[in-house]
């Protein structure tokens, strides 16, 4: 693997997510699950109290905060030096999530679309930022959307969000083409064989996430490892 690849691995704060081994409801399992990812070989810790699988129900922001905070007292106090990102689409969750921590990496699924003081409260920050494309609510996201070029839509996508980053101070952002939502598995795969287009066009180190998804169902190691020559930046994986 090349050295300059960083793994991110998945701790969920919650009882809901997909991948029942990466939850981790007490301080105990918290703990853990990120002595066994950095074990293993992760860079980054990427905490997330809100599912995003399919068919999840929506977490409210004070049940979001609820599940999150022990967790980040807790790596803050055992975990220093750490590389950690916060898998939200909330401002105030990532406010909250600053006061504890100091710096770390906003997740933000929604590229901001969800919350309108989100990218100005990252570039006031400094935060670095991971920006992933999808299409619809939080209840349609993961229908498959019609494409009639699917590179050219996400193209556009991000240089929109390029110019909204420009606009509220963000330098430091990532970009996740966001595999397994609004997509069909065709266009997932698509996707990812034009990896290299995606980094040509923004220059940006490129986040793949496909572990745990539909469409690699029996292919994971073979498709993680296709993104790693095809040039992804971050591996995003539950390890």
């Amino acid at each position: 693997m090349n050295s300059d690849v960083k793994i991110m691995g998945v701790v969920n704060v919650n009882e809901d997510s997909l991948y029942a081994p990466s939850r981790a409801a007490s301080e105990d399992a918290f703990c853990r699950r990120v002595d066994s990812l950095l074990e293993r070989g992760a860079t980054i810790i990427d905490i997330g109290a809100v599912s995003s699988r399919p068919g999840a129900t929506l977490v409210g922001a004070a049940d979001e905060w609820r599940r999150l905070e022990p967790a980040l007292h807790t790596a803050a106090r055992r975990y220093g030096g750490v590389a950690f990102s916060i898998d939200t689409f909330r401002s105030e969750t990532a406010l909250r999530a600053f006061e504890i921590l100091g710096k770390y990496i906003v997740n933000d699924i929604s590229a901001g679309a969800w919350d309108g003081a989100m990218l100005p409260l990252v570039g006031k920050l400094g935060l670095p930022y991971v920006a992933m494309h999808l299409q619809g609510t939080f209840e349609t996201m993961h229908d498959s959307f019609l494409y009639d070029d699917v590179v050219g839509s996400v193209v556009s996508y991000f240089r929109n969000f390029e110019v909204r980053a420009k606009e509220t101070g963000i330098k430091d952002w990532i970009l996740d083409p966001g595999f397994g939502f609004s997509k069909s598995s065709e266009d997932n795969m698509i996707l990812l064989r034009n990896l290299p287009r995606l980094k040509e066009a923004f220059g940006r180190p490129v986040l793949v996430g496909i572990s745990h998804k539909r469409f690699t169902t029996g292919r994971l190691e073979e498709l993680e490892a296709m993104a790693l020559e095809l040039g992804a930046s971050i591996l995003r994986t539950h390890l």
